[in-house]
C-alpha cells in the first residue's frame, strides 16, 4: 500500500510529461485496424521534439581513477517519505478522480448521440431507437404507458433526476459489483431509483425501507438484521447483496424479467394471481397488464423510465448534481460498543456525514456488543481514526451512559425529529429534497391530505432517522 500512494505522489510531483493529444479515439475503429501487439492506447502521446546529441568520449583510465563513482549513486527522483493521512488523501484522491472519469466515459462509449437538441418535442421513434440501443436481457419496449414515466423523470425545471445522478457516483458502483457478482444484469441497478430515490434512509408508507424498501419480514428472511438500534435494510452493501438474492429467486420462478421486477414490487403471489387470470398464454407482464395491482402497473413502465433517464440524460440537458456524499471511502470492523459521536468529537468528520456514511444505524450507536460491525469513514479519514483510536474508545462512558437506560433511548430518538416552516414559494417536493427524505414520507408524517396546497406558516415534521 506504502509503494503505491507513494508513487502516486511521485506521479503527481514529477516534472510535466509529454504533452497529450486530447483527441479521443474510437477504441472500435482502433481495435479493428491495430496490429497484434500493438494495440493503441486511450490518449496518443505527442512524439517528442527530436535534437541532435552531442557526441561524448569515453573518459580516460586516469580520469576514471581520479574521480571515481560511488557505489551507492544517488538516484534522480527518490520516492518522497509520506505519512499515513497524506497516503489516505492521495488515494482517496485518485479514487474519485477514477469514479468521476468511469461515470462521464460510461455516457460518452455507450450511450447514443443523436441530433436532437433538448428542448424538442422528441418524436416516438427516437425513444424507441434509443431504447432499443439499450442492448439490455431485459426488455425495454416503449409505449405511451412507457413515455409518460420518461416525462415525468426528464421533465424541464425537475431537478429529481439529476440529484439522482448524483447520488449515483457512489451508489452504483458498490450495486453494479454485486450484481455482477451473482451474475444479474447491471440494469436492474435502475430499481433502486423508483424504490427510494437512491436515497438509503427512504422509509415507505407501508413501513419497507432503504435503497431497496425491503420490508422488515423479507429482509430478515435475506439475513438483513432489523431491531432498535440496527436496520441493516437501511445499510447500502448488506441490502444490495440482498436485493440480488431476491431478485434472482425471482428470475429462478418466472425465467422473464418483466414478471420477476413486478414480483420484487408486489409479491409472487399477486403476480401468479394475474398470471391465472390472464390466461395460458400470458407470458410476460404487458400480458398480465390489466390484472395487476394499480402500483404495479406503473412499476415495470417506471424502471424502463428510469433506465432511460439515466442514460439519456444529457440530451434533455440535464447535468448531475454533486454527490453530497464522500466518493471515496473506506470500512473498518467495529468490535465494541460505540457512538458515532466519539469519532466527531475527536477528528475532523461531521457528525450527519457519519449518518449519510452509515445509515444503518438508527440512534448513531454500533451495538458491537457480540459480533463485530462495519464503520464506514471517508477514505482520507481513515488513518487519522487509527492514530486516535484509543482517544475515541476512551469516550465511551461519557457518550453511551445516557443509553444505558431504556427511557432515555425514546428521548433521544425525539431529537432526530426537525420542524419544518413552510415559506412563501416552497413544495413539498423542495422541502424533501432539502432534507434528503421523499414526499411521501412528508405526507405520512404529516398526515397530508393534499400535498400541493401548503400555507406559509405551515409546520411540517421531518424524521431524520
Amino acid at each position: 500500500m506504502k509503494r503505491l500512494t507513494a508513487l502516486l505522489l511521485c506521479c503527481l510531483l514529477a516534472a510535466p510529461a509529454p504533452a497529450l493529444d486530447r483527441k479521443p479515439r474510437n477504441p472500435r475503429i482502433d481495435a479493428q485496424t491495430a496490429e497484434p501487439g500493438n494495440e493503441p492506447d486511450e490518449w496518443q502521446l505527442e512524439e517528442p521534439a527530436r535534437t541532435t546529441a552531442r557526441p561524448q568520449t569515453a573518459p580516460t583510465a586516469e580520469a576514471a581513477a581520479e574521480n571515481p563513482v560511488p557505489a551507492t549513486a544517488p538516484i534522480e527522483h527518490r520516492m518522497p517519505e509520506l505519512t499515513a493521512e497524506q497516503a489516505d488523501s492521495l488515494v482517496a484522491e485518485w479514487r474519485e478522480r477514477q469514479r468521476s472519469q468511469s461515470f462521464r466515459e460510461f455516457f460518452d462509449t455507450y450511450v447514443l448521440a443523436d441530433s436532437f437538441p433538448a428542448d424538442s418535442d422528441v418524436p416516438d421513434s427516437v425513444y424507441t431507437g434509443r431504447l432499443r440501443a439499450l442492448a439490455s436481457p431485459i426488455q425495454l419496449p416503449y409505449n405511451g404507458i412507457v413515455r409518460n414515466y420518461i416525462n415525468r423523470y426528464v421533465a424541464p425545471g425537475g431537478s429529481t433526476i439529476g440529484r439522482i445522478l448524483g447520488m449515483s457516483q457512489y451508489y452504483f458502483p458498490l450495486i453494479e459489483e454485486e450484481l455482477i457478482k451473482e451474475g444479474l444484469p447491471v440494469e436492474l441497478r435502475a430499481l433502486p431509483i423508483i424504490e427510494s430515490g437512491l436515497s438509503s434512509t427512504a422509509v415507505s408508507h407501508a413501513g419497507a425501507a432503504g435503497l431497496w424498501q425491503f420490508m422488515p419480514s423479507t429482509g430478515r428472511s435475506y439475513g438483513l438484521e432489523v431491531n432498535s438500534l440496527v436496520d441493516e435494510r437501511c445499510d447500502p452493501i448488506l441490502s444490495t447483496k440482498a436485493a440480488c438474492r431476491y431478485l434472482k429467486d425471482l428470475y429462478r420462478i418466472y425465467k422473464e424479467w418483466s414478471l420477476a421486477i413486478a414480483a420484487y414490487n408486489c409479491g409472487p403471489g399477486n403476480v401468479n394471481k394475474a398470471l391465472a387470470r390472464a390466461g395460458e398464454e400470458s407470458r410476460s407482464f404487458w400480458d398480465i397488464y390489466d390484472f395487476l395491482p394499480r402500483e404495479t402497473r406503473g412499476y415495470v413502465p417506471a424502471f424502463i423510465g428510469a433506465s432511460y433517464a439515466y442514460s439519456y440524460h444529457r440530451n434533455h440537458g440535464i447535468e448531475p448534481e454533486a454527490a453530497p456524499i464522500p466518493l471515496s471511502v473506506d470500512t473498518l470492523r467495529i468490535n465494541r460498543l460505540m457512538h458515532l459521536g466519539q469519532i466527531a468529537s475527536t477528528i475532523d468528520i461531521p457528525m450527519e456525514t457519519l449518518r449519510q456514511l452509515n445509515p444503518q444505524y438508527k440512534i448513531d450507536i454500533i451495538p458491537a456488543t457480540t459480533k463485530t460491525y462495519t464503520l464506514v469513514l471517508p477514505q482520507r479519514k481513515i488513518a487519522q481514526y487509527i492514530a486516535h483510536e484509543q482517544e475515541i474508545m476512551a469516550k465511551d462512558s461519557m457518550y453511551l451512559k445516557e443509553y444505558i437506560n431504556p427511557a432515555n433511548l425514546d428521548k433521544k430518538r425525539q431529537e432526530y425529529i426537525t420542524i419544518h416552516t413552510v415559506k412563501k414559494g416552497e413544495t413539498l417536493g423542495a422541502i424533501a429534497h432539502k432534507y434528503h427524505v421523499t414526499t411521501t414520507q412528508l405526507i405520512r408524517w404529516n398526515k397530508l391530505k393534499n400535498a400541493n396546497r401548503l400555507s406559509i406558516g405551515q409546520k411540517l415534521r421531518i424524521e431524520r432517522r
